[in-house]
């Protein structure tokens, strides 16, 4: 077997364990969203729910989901290590450049941040987006830190594998770069479908502008960093979203 084939074989198979499982899940999801009785725009999903209603048993849970989905980042970063070669490096997630990363990682936040939040409010207003609960409604003293931890396993799930190691692979096989950005883009979006149209095309534009980064800058850090950032936000804040705008935000009793 050839070295493209070992390498494309490996990208199936990182992504079938990984995002790729995920948007097929989802496309399946938005499909039966859909084909439902409900309209979409009057449906529901938790993105954060309670795992038991033992708070020790629910806390146990969540914090194995989060620690047993990290396994899949140092899957890649070991694929990712060569004679000679530091994976942490060659993806730029290190801590070379604290100060100018921080600052990038803000930048993509203000850049990302307001937007994402204008079409969810579109999509939920145009009936094209479900409502999303991001956090539980009975918070308790391990919440916020579970929360927190939660968003830095998205941010490095997402960044490290759909950018820094897809990026990667790609290169290698000869494939361009707006042709990575692009099909990177696209499967973000596909892994969001599950909470509407609105968060596909947010998602697939938050690619675009994280991939073109990438490219760019070689480094992952910032683009962890602000994901790390906005879903911090999204969990930890919504809450307050919901006092301020219960009409985009609070999930229907019925």
């Amino acid at each position: 077997m050839s070295s493209a084939w070992r390498l494309r074989l490996e990208v199936v198979i990182v992504l079938g364990l990984s995002l790729g499982a995920s948007a097929v899940y989802s496309i399946v999801s938005i499909v039966a969203k859909v084909t439902a009785e409900t309209p979409l725009g009057d449906q529901t999903v938790a993105l954060n729910p309670s795992r038991a209603p033992r708070e020790w048993l629910d806390f146990t849970y969540q914090f194995l989901d989060v620690f047993f989905g990290l396994f899949a980042v140092a899957l890649v970063l070991y694929l990712l290590w060569a004679p000679g070669t530091n994976p942490f490096r060659r993806i730029g997630l290190d801590l070379t450049r604290p100060g100018r990363d921080a600052a990038s990682g803000v930048l993509l936040v203000l850049a990302i941040g307001v937007p994402g939040l204008a079409l969810y409010a579109l999509g939920r207003a145009g009936g094209i987006t479900v409502a999303v609960e991001a956090s539980p409604a009975d918070w308790l003293w391990w919440t916020v830190p579970i929360l927190v931890f939660r968003a830095l396993e998205a941010a490095l799930t997402e960044e490290v594998i759909v950018v820094g190691y897809l990026f990667t692979r790609f290169r290698e096989l000869g494939v361009g770069p707006w042709a990575t950005i692009l099909s990177s883009a696209v499967l973000r979006g596909t892994y969001h479908l599950y909470q509407g149209f609105g968060p596909f095309v947010g998602n697939v534009a938050m690619g675009v502008v994280f991939g073109w980064c990438y490219q760019r800058w070689g480094r992952t850090m910032p683009l962890v960093i602000a994901h790390w950032i906005l879903d911090i936000a999204s969990f930890v804040g919504y809450p307050l979203a919901v006092g301020w705008w219960p009409e985009l935000f609070a999930v229907s009793a019925g």
